[in-house]
């Protein structure tokens, strides 16, 4: 894959711009990918009271977990094509509406008037409604984080962006080092409060800050610099010139695809894909069964907030490591062997998981292994598909990688799930997720082998 020799414009009024951008930006949409993720994985301590309390089996919760991205694969290209009709403002915010108010239904996933459906299916009434409302989640939340990747792609130019992704994607370890304890905490204290269990209560508090951030957006997130009041005219004609001639230099450079349609068929966006698919594999797959693991490590079944706390250990590990890792990436201006070298330490981590049975610290060594790992190289990963795409390509291919690498967020639960089910263990779905992390690790290094700063 070869990108274009790409202009980089450094000076202390024009860094000074881009920090500027930094501060007005990032916090909002790392706050908001926070409880975007919070949503997404907070399933993962709710099935420590519900699947005994509903009585599903963990293949039953596996699948449910994993379905989530089904959803997501199916509106995430046409999510992030309206995004660059309508304007991210809008989008993002509805987006996040909508999400928060499947969330707070989960609180009430044996009770939903679901009719006959379940019967067609051949499912339990409750696990027909576990499994809608994943789905729905899913289509809902579709077109969030490609959304903001590409939004981030009006702001910074290819020589900043590693950098910004990190600072954003450290939402997912901030995410988990806060919602780990605060989802424990939530169901200690709040179990059999008005008669409810710990589980619901988790699922309705924890939709709310969804809510919340989704009306800030609409009221304060610009669509691009030219609305951004807060930047100088001179600042915002520089930003929009670096990004012009980003956009020039691809046209008049490289063999990058220029429409949704050439992005949807080019070979180095599938090639892409797939090697995010076995991040996603790893990431979803520990991540949807970490409080299970822990737990199992000889913990009391309801020390929820121990649980929590020791799960903080992992992501906060991965969380400093992504921000050195994704800062050293574009100091260098290389991403190739900063996204492989990631992969090998996840995989490296999914090896050590499979073997160290219930041994407290070498399993926390190795979730953390597979936490940082997993997490570095992703957010390294996304400065070379933004480098290589651009316009309508961009939206749509961005989209595409996200899309078909996060169905790996179905099979990696699912497939924790059923090994379980089947054997009473999960070596052997660690072991499976280590070989598709070797795939990942050598696609990378091959199809980035020209990717250039």
């Amino acid at each position: 894959m070869t990108s274009p020799a790409l202009p980089h414009h450094s000076s202390p009024s024009t860094d000074a711009a881009y920090a500027r951008i930094a501060w007005r930006l990032l916090p909002l949409l790392f706050v908001c990918y926070i409880v975007a993720y919070l949503d997404r994985v907070n399933v993962g301590f709710a099935k420590l009271q519900m699947v005994t309390e509903l009585r599903w089996s963990d293949a039953t919760y596996g699948f449910g977990a994993g379905i989530f991205f089904v959803g997501y694969f199916l509106f995430e290209v046409p999510s992030n094509l309206l995004l660059e009709r309508v304007g991210a403002r809008r989008w993002i915010a509805r987006i996040m509406i909508t999400w928060a108010l499947v969330s707070a239904a989960f609180a009430f996933v044996d009770v939903l008037p679901v009719g006959p459906l379940p019967g067609w299916f051949g499912l339990e009434r409750t696990e027909f409604s576990f499994y809608a409302l994943r789905l729905l989640l899913g289509m809902a939340e579709a077109g969030f984080f490609p959304g903001i990747v590409l939004y981030l792609t009006y702001w910074f130019p290819s020589t900043r962006r590693a950098r910004a992704f990190a600072k954003f994607m450290t939402a997912v370890a901030v995410a988990n080092v806060l919602g780990a304890p605060l989802s424990g905490w939530i169901m200690d204290t709040f179990n059999g409060s008005g008669g409810w269990s710990g589980w619901r209560w988790l699922f309705l508090l924890e939709s709310a800050p969804s809510l919340v951030m989704g009306v800030l957006v609409l009221l304060f997130l610009p669509d691009g610099p030219a609305q951004a009041r807060w930047l100088s005219e001179s600042d915002r004609a520089q930003v929009l010139a670096d990004l012009q001639g980003e956009r020039e230099a691809a046209v008049h450079g490289g063999t990058a695809p220029r429409t949704a349609r050439a992005a949807l068929l080019n070979g180095t966006v599938w090639a892409l894909a797939f090697v995010y698919f076995t991040m996603a594999v790893a990431l979803y797959g520990v991540n949807f069964w970490m409080p299970t693991i822990i737990q199992e490590l000889g913990l009391d079944r309801t020390a929820y907030l121990q649980i929590g706390l020791l799960s903080m250990i992992p992501w906060g590990v991965a969380g400093v490591t992504m921000l050195l890792w994704g800062g050293h990436s574009d100091r260098t201006g290389e991403r190739r062997w900063h996204v492989t070298g990631g992969m090998v330490v996840t995989t490296v981590g999914l090896g050590l998981l499979a073997v160290t049975g219930t041994q407290v610290v070498p399993s926390l060594v190795a979730l953390s292994l597979v936490a940082a790992g997993v997490l570095s190289s992703m957010s390294t990963f996304w400065a070379i598909p933004t480098n290589y795409l651009r316009g309508t390509a961009a939206a749509a291919g961005i989209a595409w990688i996200n899309s078909i690498g996060n169905l790996g967020g179905h099979f990696g639960p699912d497939l924790i799930g059923r090994v379980r089910t089947a054997t009473g263990s999960s070596a052997a779905a660690f072991l499976t997720l280590a070989a598709l992390g070797v795939a990942g690790a050598v696609t990378v290094a091959v199809v980035a082998r020209n990717e250039r700063r």
